[in-house]
């Protein structure tokens, strides 16, 4: 068999196709590409309708969408918990709920609000209908409401109407440290002591931006508080009101050698979780939100300014035979000797009128000088909000200088008056207070020097002698074991502008153990009576033993040590 071949062009023919595969044809290829793009169409017409809406939403503040928010954020804040230097805690949040309403889903707000209202009667009836009657998303109705007022409103059955789980801030310890710890409001934001102070650390400024909201890890915060000594301390404060019936008592425990506050009471108080009280004007905090003529206790810083300038010495002695008449004013010993005093027999004495004497041998620029180093003539610095600004005299006469010397015509707060009695005793060292732990080497790096050692030494000599002596005006203070040292204070109240014979505000500033103090301790009883009838009002007889008690029950707690008894005594350490 042959095989012809031939030359040439190729000649065209039907293209093969390889088995199993098919061509489209062009018609139904174009009508698949137009339903891919009629999809691709509509599928950016719906994503864009949505972004469009997103967007809307995002630049369009309606007052339900504002309401909201505000409402998503309140509920969300979260406090850190506020604990004492021991771990025990002061403050903390705990869940709570609040009743809210839909009002655009409330069919019948008439039946709606009257069923509530037999839940809930404290709600006025005209002013829940209006608020299931209106257009609103979303409306608060009441907040922090109990479990079974929960329950009872939830069997009700209602539309529109829900729950929101909220924090609410809960104080274990009740009016415990209700001037330090503070309160908050209904959204959780603080508004007094150390919970604005939180807040004024950054706290509400997270919050703002969105952290820390609905988180349980945040650090608690540790004050320099100790709760055992601030139940002492409010314990022995409100014993001494009913004990001398007087209108108002206050106290604070000063570390000596850091400046940190160990407790601080001021009564009247107020429970922070009910403070319907919170804002009479007796509730105040007095140790630094409250300014008063502490009298006598202004003597100390007197003596302690007339031995550091040099112009005074221990062995010198002073003429307090005759009252200072100067101008219309005079000047009087309260229990006039009507002798020449020797400088340790003023202070147990406490003259008026010699203690004028020095401060005119001082001189009035180096007075004024003094005081300023002392921190007494301005607003003190504190981790508290709640602090007053001093009143000085209108013009640094002769005769501001002799009153101002024993405690009259300047009124500052207490709080000044323990921390500059710190100084006093610690070796001179001003230290700022504070309400945080602290130690002492942090505290050193922020003191001030204000006086000499020795001018220190020679106060907490005078100090100690007004106790132990049994002439010293604080003999009741002391306390077997224990070396305590102060100085008293009788006031006369001002009212109208005129002092009032029969209105006191009577002070004991002392420091413990004399030796090498460690702690400051003030108290201040507003308006004291006499114990029974036939004694007298004064400091000595009722903020001295105050004070006494309050360390006798809050020295070993302190962790210091007794002295050892004297053989055949017994030693009464606390009770």
């Amino acid at each position: 068999m042959s095989t012809t071949m031939f030359d040439g062009p190729a000649v065209a023919s039907t293209p093969r196709l390889k088995p199993g595969r098919r061509v489209m044809p062009k018609v139904a290829r174009d009508q698949t590409r137009g339903r891919l793009f009629l999809a691709i169409c509509a599928f950016t017409m719906v994503y864009g309708v949505l972004a469009g809406r997103l967007v809307y939403l995002g630049l369009t503040e309606t007052d339900d969408v504002v309401h909201y928010g505000r409402a998503a954020s309140e509920i969300a804040t979260t406090r850190p918990d506020i604990v004492d230097r021991n771990g025990e805690i002061l403050a903390t949040d705990i869940n709570t709920a609040s009743l809210y309403a839909e009002p655009r889903r409330i069919i019948d707000p008439d039946e709606a609000a009257e069923l509530i209202n037999s839940v809930l009667p404290d709600l006025k009836p005209s002013e829940l209908r209006r608020k299931l009657s209106g257009d609103a998303g979303f409306v608060w109705l009441k907040r922090e409401i109990s479990p079974a007022v929960q329950a009872a409103i939830h069997r009700l059955g209602i539309p529109g109407i829900g729950f929101l789980t909220e924090k609410r801030r809960f104080y274990p310890g009740g009016p415990a440290a209700a001037h330090v710890v503070g309160l908050v409001n209904v959204d959780n934001q603080g508004i007094a002591g150390i919970e604005r102070a939180v807040d004024q650390r950054g706290l509400s400024d997270l919050h703002g931006a969105g952290f820390a909201m609905g988180r349980s890890d945040l650090e608690p915060v540790e004050l320099s508080l100790d709760l055992r000594v601030q139940h002492v301390l409010r314990d022995e404060l409100a014993s001494a009101m009913e004990r001398y019936h007087a209108v108002a008592a206050t106290g604070v425990i000063v570390n000596a050698k850091t400046g940190e506050v160990l407790a601080l009471a001021s009564l009247p108080d107020f429970d922070p979780n009910n403070p319907v009280d919170a804002n009479k004007p007796d509730r105040l905090n007095r140790m630094t939100a409250g300014t008063y003529e502490l009298g006598s206790v202004f003597k100390s810083f007197t003596f302690a300014m007339a031995f550091d300038s040099g112009r005074v010495k221990m062995d010198d002695t002073f003429d307090a035979r005759a009252p200072i008449r100067v101008g219309r004013f005079t000047i009087s010993d309260f229990h006039g000797k009507h002798r020449v005093l020797s400088v340790p027999e003023i202070f147990l004495y406490s003259s008026n009128i010699a203690t004028a004497k020095m401060a005119l041998a001082v001189g009035l620029d180096n007075q004024r000088g003094y005081l300023e180093r002392f921190g007494l003539l301005s607003k003190l610095q504190t981790d508290l909000p709640e602090v007053a600004t001093p009143q000085l005299p209108k013009k640094w006469s002769d005769v501001a200088a002799m009153t101002v010397s024993f405690g009259h015509g300047i009124a500052i707060t207490p709080m000044q008056a323990a921390m500059a009695d710190v100084a006093l005793v610690n070796g001179g060292i001003l230290l700022p207070p504070t309400f945080f732990r602290r130690t002492e080497k942090e505290a050193m790096a922020l003191g001030t020097r204000i006086i000499s050692p020795e001018t220190s030494d020679k106060m907490r000599y005078l100090f100690n002698l007004n106790i132990a002596d049994p002439r010293g005006s604080g003999s009741r203070a002391g306390v077997p074991g224990y070396r305590v040292g102060g100085k008293t204070g009788t006031a006369e109240k001002v009212e109208n502008g005129r002092y009032v014979n029969n209105k006191r505000l009577n002070s004991f500033l002392a420091a413990f153990p004399m030796d090498d103090p460690n702690y400051v301790v003030l108290v201040t009883l507003d308006e004291p009576k006499p114990e029974r009838e036939g004694i007298g009002a004064t400091a000595g007889l009722n903020a001295a033993p105050t004070v006494g008690a309050i360390v006798r029950r809050s020295a070993a707690l302190l962790g210091v040590k007794p002295e050892a008894p004297q053989p055949g005594g017994a030693l009464l350490v606390s009770y």
